[in-house]
């Protein structure tokens, strides 16, 4: 079934209007629904009026924004409004009357960032700070811009059952989790983040909802399909009978960040489970209509593991118009090389320095190659593609939260190989995503956590202690106990940052070294992600790798060894690349006291034509050529 372009803005929910409220939501077929006011001087049942055929429409005087209300379908139980801005009791208790427009914004000089501008910083607000939640996340904002991140990712904020969830088992698309606070919390955030200078992502989830409370195929039945299968279960109709509204339902929601929360951009999770026979149509619907609504330039970025260059072309070439999509070789390439890791998709990774200097190169390893996991082959040619298109990480909520004890790289890996894998990443041409706490070393893994109603929960402990029982060290029932039980609180409270330990020695000690290259990146451009469609990496041998970044008329080298003592010598590189003959300035080791609490400076030659570097550990240096 082709697929057209949505244009016409729907507009759910409950919004004030002179004298009154008004209430728009989905409804099924032939059916009565009734509007049920719980509070204020309009309380009581308001039958609904049709508004087409799957609409229902009406305005209430009287009613006004505090007022909770649900729906009642025929002779059905009180629901919810699936577009409700607020659930304060909950995902199965009565919506909240919002004013979108009471919250006074100061953000009025606020211009946003260019797409090629981010560092971002993805964070889950429930497990950010010690309150867990927006007020909270909001007063530490001053320290991420202080460290040099320019853009804040938070994981998704579509409330969920309970009162504390990963992020990913959202069910009300429209509400923000009344667990982080109220709506205009939120706000206060996103305002506070432009005062200072900072962009803020919001991580949206399409492509599924949560397995409880999710009450929106009551009121639209056709909203998921038996035509697709996704790794949640039924797909959400994009492309069959009834799709029409579902589409016109995903593309007014993320154009409500925009409007209503002042966003600057999204991230759309696991965007090939979204599913239709014109491959990608919903996404670029999404991404003219986010452009649309902002009057800021805005950012999309996607989650999707195809290496499809089609995603991040612009749509004048017959792209999707994205501005960035996760590219996760690199992320696979590091854990192979620095962790060992070979189970699952990591079998299609060596983790060679090799594998990494070609994937900086490229943007990711598979361009079309045959994919040992998948049985299949993964990724195309993406060198037309500019760098910074190309999101990378050493971790993020999916690569921590999806291992079975939440563990994080750096607390598998020396402190030294840490610091020399952070520097590669803050170097590289790409965008670079941070995960909450690694720019500190943080000791607190991040797990998966959930709080549905107690007989789901038994199947979720169940199926997450079942789901590892192909990996080695999880093959004995007797093992698996030992993962954290998702529904326990024990499991989120242990995923919650300790801002104490930041002070530290050794954290504090990443972080200066974090703030170190971050500043750098802000200093010189020609550090930043990269307008060129291909960077420039070598390995002179299978634990070491050299950057070479030239832009904007400055010259930089990074060499680091990822594994192990020995030399890296820059000479054959610079001669290979017909550099003049020039000064050769170390801008940053690793090894110096202020990264390093136990400091083994590697020896710097710089005496010919390069410099060559005898590392005693593993670690990076950056120069300069003049």
């Amino acid at each position: 079934m082709a697929t057209a372009l949505v244009t016409e803005h729907l507009t759910l929910g409950a919004l004030p209007v002179p004298g009154g409220i008004r209430f728009r939501t989905l409804a099924p077929a032939g059916a009565d629904v009734t509007l049920v006011l719980h509070d204020g001087s309009a309380a009581g049942p308001h039958p609904m009026l049709r508004d087409g055929q799957r609409v229902c429409d009406r305005i209430v005087a009287g009613a006004a924004p505090g007022d909770r209300y649900s729906y009642r379908i025929g002779m059905g139980e009180d629901r919810p409004d699936p577009a409700a801005r607020y659930q304060p009791d909950g995902v199965h208790g009565p919506s909240q009357v919002i004013d979108p427009t009471a919250f006074t914004w100061s953000d009025s000089h606020w211009g946003g960032r260019d797409a090629r501008d981010l560092v971002v910083y993805e964070l889950h607000v429930g497990t950010f700070s010690p309150e867990g939640t927006f007020a909270g996340a909001a007063a530490r904002l001053d320290i991420l811009r202080d460290l040099g991140v320019t853009a804040v990712e938070l994981m998704p904020l579509a409330d969920f059952p309970g009162i504390r969830n990963w992020g990913y088992d959202g069910v009300c698309l429209y509400a923000p989790s009344r667990a982080y606070g109220h709506p205009d919390d939120l706000r206060r955030l996103v305002d506070r983040a432009h005062q200072l200078g900072l962009s803020v992502m919001l991580d949206t989830v399409y492509n599924h909802l949560g397995p409880e409370g999710a009450y929106i195929s009551e009121f639209y039945p056709g909203y998921f399909t038996d035509r697709h299968s996704t790794p949640w279960g039924r797909a959400v109709n994009l492309d069959g009978p009834d799709s029409e509204m579902v589409r016109r339902l995903i593309v007014d929601n993320a154009r409500y960040w925009f409007r209503e929360y002042h966003v600057d951009g999204l991230r759309l999770d696991a965007t090939h489970a979204l599913i239709e026979e014109d491959e990608g149509a919903i996404v670029r619907e999404i991404v003219e209509a986010a452009r649309t609504e902002s009057p800021r330039p805005v950012f999309i970025h996607a989650e999707d593991h195809r290496n499809l260059a089609s995603m991040v072309e612009d749509r004048a070439r017959g792209g999707w118009g994205l501005d960035g999509v996760w590219a996760d070789d690199f992320h696979h390439v590091m854990r192979r090389l620095l962790a060992g890791d070979q189970h699952g998709y990591y079998a299609d990774f060596q983790g060679t320095t090799e594998e990494l200097a070609r994937t900086i190169r490229s943007g990711w390893l598979f361009t079309g190659q045959r994919s040992l996991h998948q049985e299949a082959n993964r990724g195309t040619d993406a060198g037309h593609v500019p760098m910074y298109r190309f999101v990378v990480c050493l971790q993020n909520h999916d690569q921590i939260g999806n291992r079975a004890m939440g563990d994080r790289l750096h607390h598998t890996i020396a402190p030294d190989a840490w610091r020399a894998a952070s520097t590669v990443l803050l170097t590289a041409p790409m965008t670079p995503l941070l995960f909450m706490g690694q720019e500190s070393a943080a000791t607190t893994p991040f797990r998966y956590f959930t709080d549905v109603e107690p007989a789901l929960g038994e199947l979720v402990t169940e199926g997450r202690r079942r789901e590892f029982a192909d990996f080695p060290e999880f093959s004995h029932a007797e093992a698996r106990t030992r993962i954290p039980d998702p529904q326990s609180p024990a499991t989120c409270a242990a995923s919650r940052l300790n801002w104490l330990e930041r002070a530290a020695p050794g954290h504090a000690a990443v972080h200066a070294l974090y703030r170190a290259l971050l500043a750098l990146r802000l200093d010189h451009p020609a550090l930043g992600a990269s307008t060129e469609t291909a960077g420039d990496a070598e390995a002179p041998d299978e634990s070491a790798i050299v950057i070479r970044r030239a832009e904007y008329g400055e010259v930089f080298w990074v060499a680091a060894r990822l594994r192990g003592a020995g030399p890296v010598d820059l000479a054959p590189l610079a001669e290979a690349r017909e550099e003049e003959d020039g000064e050769w300035t170390v801008v940053l080791s690793t090894e110096e006291p202020l990264y390093a609490p136990d400091p083994a400076p590697p020896q710097i030659d710089v005496s010919g034509q390069g410099p060559v570097v005898h590392f005693q550990r593993p670690g990076a240096v950056i120069f300069r050529k003049a």
